[in-house]
């Protein structure tokens, strides 16, 4: 394979790094899913993670790797949300008093009324992660402040992997891993682990049909970012996808599904009627892929990843509508 932008030891030092300030996450068995699909299914819960969602893993990876001079000038980001979350959260157990986070003005409720328990500087600003995105590096250049990215980082990449490293020590026989894409951070940790862990295992990835960035980024060879998107419920999965996820993707990732706006919001209510669980639009992406269809059918055990659940109620009424539409096969 092509050299990668981070390597398998990363992943191991970003465990022990930080490895004290989270939780991991349960895999669990679904009964149901997996009567429905006709093989095991395991769902790797990474909405009880804390903040709910797994960007803890990779803002506490990256800000861990800062030395005292660059930390004296505070940190800088950019998000959806869970990444805001994720800084938010690294920063509080870090002890970090100078944090920035610019979200964009769409964000859910939930995730914004979340911030407001943490003592940062919040702006809202734009409709897009991009519009936060170039605020957030405009006040880097002003201030010096470090830009913890939402996924273009190998620190954030390796720390994000570790829940590849989890899923591998859970389930000796997996055979397949879904896995929700945005800017890439998350699939390429997992595959890297994944795939070095358990070779014979296959990794896929699922993009929102409205913001296909990581599918149109390996058909045309380079990363797409920054991506300008369609609307879509799944805002951490809108965006461009990162050059630093890209040659691992392309190396270890099966392929990049797309889900369709109505077949996220029928699997967010095939998860909770299931399993009781509730997932944000991103987070249930990689089920939607499962439920309809649009991975290879699973001949051993799956892992669906579960990547939040940060959902809130207008969200969700909006979900219980759309999904009328769309039925699992």
């Amino acid at each position: 394979m092509a050299t990668a932008t981070v390597s398998f030891a990363d992943l191991e030092s970003a465990r022990e790094r930080i490895g004290p300030h989270v939780l991991q996450t349960p895999l669990t068995h679904s009964p149901l899913l997996s009567r429905r699909i006709g093989a095991p299914v395991w769902l790797k819960q990474e909405n009880r993670q804390h903040t709910g969602s797994f960007k803890p893993r990779g803002a506490l990876n990256k800000i861990l790797s800062l030395n005292p001079a660059e930390l004296r000038r505070g940190v800088v980001a950019a998000s959806a949300g869970n990444h805001a979350l994720g800084v938010a959260y690294a920063c509080k157990t870090l002890g970090i008093e100078r944090a920035t986070i610019f979200v964009q003005a769409n964000a859910s409720p939930v995730k914004l009324a979340k911030l407001g328990a943490f003592s940062i500087d919040v702006h809202r600003i734009g409709d897009t992660f991009e519009a936060a995105q170039q605020a957030a590096l405009a006040h880097a250049e002003k201030t010096g402040a470090v830009f913890v990215s939402a996924y273009d980082d190998p620190a954030v990449v390796a720390g994000q992997g570790t829940c590849g490293l989890e899923i591998a020590a859970q389930l000796d026989a997996v055979s397949t891993v879904i896995v929700p894409v945005g800017g890439g951070a998350l699939i390429a940790g997992i595959a890297l682990a994944v795939t070095t862990l358990r070779p014979q295992a296959k990794v896929i990835g699922v993009n929102p049909a409205a913001s296909p960035s990581a599918l149109l980024s390996l058909q045309r060879g380079h990363a797409i970012d920054p991506y300008d998107h369609e609307p879509t419920l799944a805002h951490g999965l809108a965006g461009g996808f990162g050059r630093t996820a890209f040659p691992i993707v392309r190396e270890r990732v099966e392929r990049i599904a797309l889900v369709s706006e109505a077949e996220i919001a029928a699997a967010i209510v095939e998860l909770i009627d299931s399993d009781q669980i509730l997932a944000e639009p991103s987070g249930s992406a990689a089920l939607a892929a499962l439920l309809f269809g649009k991975t290879a059918k699973p001949t051993g055990d799956v892992v669906v990843v579960i990547s939040g659940g940060n959902l809130d109620t207008p969200t969700l009424r909006t979900v219980l509508g759309q999904e009328k539409g769309a039925r699992p096969h």
